[in-house]
């Protein structure tokens, strides 16, 4: 088994592709592809995804508390990141995200962003 260990933050946005567009436009499965600085990469696999429906700064305290403890089991309209740990098909491996916040009024979809590169580190025994 191994674990991962971040080598390089970016935090980017990038674009994405899919086979296939996501039927949930706010829960999108993994792109099949993402552009960063130029570059074009093809997923070879998708290691891991998690999600993060926690709400941060001044929304995490206009919700009462039961209902806030379901919205962070299940979302809420805007809130969260879907994480996906991905292998490209030239052997690397990065951590993306898209983040359902609007940045505005008229920018409702949310983006994706590309988090970090990472490796795996083999754990002995």
């Amino acid at each position: 088994m191994s674990d991962w260990i971040p080598i390089q933050f970016i935090d980017e946005e990038i674009a994405v592709g899919f086979r296939r567009p996501p039927v949930l436009e706010k829960k999108p499965e993994a792109p099949s592809t993402f552009t960063w600085r130029g570059e074009t990469y093809s997923m070879a696999e998708v290691v891991s995804t998690w999600f993060d429906f926690g709400r941060k700064g001044r929304s995490a305290r206009n919700m009462a508390p039961a209902h806030q403890e379901t919205a962070g089991r299940r979302g809420s309209w805007g809130v969260g990141r879907f994480y996906y740990r991905v292998r490209t098909e030239n052997g690397r491996a990065f951590d993306l995200y898209f983040d359902r916040a609007p940045e505005n009024a008229g920018d409702r979809k949310g983006h994706w962003y590309l988090w970090r590169e990472v490796r795996p580190v083999e754990r002995p025994g």
